[in-house]
């Protein structure tokens, strides 16, 4: 996929600015979201069992989204290296979006479909790069099987 044209940028950040998109509401949806992470029977162990202080990690989340929505060249983090051992399934990728497009349908409902076209993408490309951290390679519409069940290619059905 090619990458958007500079002005394709510019404008994408212009429709957030237009829809109110600012360091304050990505504040509140990153808390939002992490709420609900942190309550989620699914999603709630895998974070607790790597963030003990939320509070740096809320502050991250919030300079990568805010690099992510209105290119501020905020965050200069390397999310895979940080992903690719998790345990982590196409269950738990649907579900971190669908607790995502709460949060953004609650914190942002004029702007919340750009960032859940955003987390999509960037959920996509999680879940491809841990596919290839553990060797496997997904074909179109493959998912990440879970790893206690994944089959001798690694790939659900």
């Amino acid at each position: 996929m090619q990458p958007r044209p500079v002005a394709g940028r510019a404008d994408y950040v212009a429709e957030a600015v237009a829809l109110g998109v600012d360091g304050v509401m990505i504040d509140a949806l990153v808390r939002d979201f992490y709420a609900r992470v942190r309550a989620d029977p699914l999603l709630g162990p895998v974070f607790a069992a790597r963030i003990i202080d939320w509070e740096p990690h809320l502050e991250l989340m919030g300079s990568f989204w805010c690099s992510v929505m209105l290119r501020t060249g905020t965050y200069h983090g390397r999310p895979m290296p940080k992903h690719a051992s998790l345990p982590v399934d196409a269950r738990h990728f649907d579900r971190w979006l669908a607790l995502f497009e709460a949060s953004a349908v609650r914190i942002c409902p004029e702007a919340g479909h750009l960032f859940v076209e955003r987390a999509r993408r960037i959920a996509e490309s999680l879940e491809l790069g841990i596919a290839g951290a553990r060797g496997l390679t997904l074909k179109t519409e493959e998912r990440l099987a879970p790893l206690s069940t994944a089959s001798p290619e690694g790939i659900g059905p």
